[in-house]
């Protein structure tokens, strides 16, 4: 639940496309977790730390995709804001329709997945907690399910907080603060991962 490029994405979606895309962004988040979860399971994580062309494949592409979603956040920052305000609640949500929620979706999933750092959390923590005599599989698929409904309560809560800007976020200038930082924020978390030179 540290704040990462998962949250970030989870806040910036909820507050600048509603409660909705949020929770999308959520759900594809915590189904990379699922993923890195059965992988772990299945011991494939552990090619991570066996292969640094692996780590360092995946590192690149992770980071390439933070400095797109950055990139992107920031292009959003310098659109004017739309000359002609809506004249009532049904014209705002046509004129001002975001991005699907199956977009939120994908763009949590990969967020996650192309996340090196999330594969090595799973593969060094959770075989912790595994009891000798219990079988690997079922225990680090029980610990996952625990880790993703901990995380699920944890996006619901940050979801629910970052909607409520979503009144503020229709002023101008707050929504373009509010992508100047998100995009600075994916941009340094990019530059973390192609710095990085774990495991």
């Amino acid at each position: 639940m540290a704040p990462g490029p998962d949250s970030l994405l989870v806040v910036r979606t909820s507050a600048t496309r509603g409660r909705g895309s949020g929770l999308a962004a959520a759900l594809g988040v915590l189904t990379g977790c699922v993923g890195w979860g059965l992988a772990t399971a299945v011991g494939l994580t552990a090619l991570l730390t066996a292969s640094r062309l692996v780590y360092d494949t995946l590192r690149m592409c992770g980071a390439a995709y933070l400095v797109l979603l950055g990139a992107a956040a920031l292009r959003h920052a310098r659109k004017p804001p739309t000359p002609e305000p809506p004249a009532s609640g049904a014209s705002e949500r046509t004129t001002t329709a975001p991005p699907g929620r199956r977009a939120a979706f994908r763009t949590g999933v990969a967020t996650n997945l192309l996340n090196p750092k999330a594969g090595v959390f799973y593969m060094s923590l959770i075989p912790q907690f595994v009891p000798p005599d219990a079988p690997a599989f079922g225990a680090t698929l029980l610990f996952t399910a625990i880790d993703t409904a901990e995380l699920a309560l944890w996006y619901w809560l940050l979801t629910r907080a970052a909607s409520a800007l979503s009144e503020r976020v229709r002023r101008p200038v707050f929504r373009r603060r509010l992508e100047q930082l998100t995009g600075v924020a994916f941009l340094g978390f990019a530059a973390d991962l192609l710095t990085d030179r774990s495991p």
